[in-house]
């Protein structure tokens, strides 16, 4: 043992390193639940607001679907109905006069425009919708994400306080701070696959930290 792991591991060093834990792990637990007390809060927020939207791009996704529905060449269509008006009208442009059939021809072509415009607005409106739903959605699952973070947060503000807890308990083993022991007994209570990962020193990239998009939103 060198000159430096003997002076470590003196009484006097063991009792200033208890002390010390003593008086910073509780600082750790405490900034630990605020920052999960703070994300809960502004998570539930967000959530609060994304629910309020929710009812008005329903609304929006069937009065655009309406709209489209009512722009279709199908029966009760207004492009149905322009057609059906067309095909009524050209038939007496001959038996008129130049000025009356100057007029029905005016009066179609401006029926026709009205349609075409209509068409060009509906169908941007109803894609723009259905985009906007899938952000909402894509949203939502990064609530959950928030939501595994704050599970990972409570574990270790629990851990640190069991830690804390050992530490000043009179008369408390030295197996009590077994290193292996320990972290196999933290490591048993994780529930998702980043901690592991995290607890054996794995690098995650972003995308395995996210949710599986393909799955259902689940709030733990």
């Amino acid at each position: 043992m060198s000159k430096d792991q003997q002076l470590s591991a003196t009484p006097d060093f063991n009792q200033a390193l208890v002390t010390l834990c003593s008086a910073v792990l509780p600082v750790w637990g405490r900034q630990l639940a605020t920052s999960r007390t703070q994300s809960e809060a502004a998570v539930s927020e967000m959530i609060s607001a994304f629910a309020e939207i929710g009812p008005h791009l329903d609304r929006a996704a069937r009065q655009s679907h309406q709209i489209t529905a009512a722009l279709s060449h199908g029966e009760g269509g207004i492009t149905q109905l322009a057609q059906a008006c067309e095909a009524e009208l050209a038939p007496l442009l001959p038996n008129l006069d130049d000025t009356a059939a100057a007029a029905i021809r005016r009066v179609l072509a401006m029926i026709g425009k009205t349609v075409d415009a209509l068409e060009q607005i509906a169908k941007p409106f109803e894609h723009e919708t259905q985009m906007v739903t899938q952000q909402v959605d894509r949203m939502y699952v990064g609530f959950q994400y928030q939501d595994r973070i704050s599970q990972m947060i409570t574990l270790l503000h629990e851990d640190i306080e069991r830690l804390q807890t050992v530490l000043v308990e009179p008369g408390a083993e030295p197996e009590a701070l077994a290193p292996q022991a320990w972290l196999d007994r933290l490591e048993s209570q994780y529930a998702m696959a980043e901690q592991r990962h995290g607890h054996s020193a794995n690098t995650l990239s972003g995308d395995d930290l996210l949710p599986d998009n393909d799955i259902e939103t689940t709030f733990f």
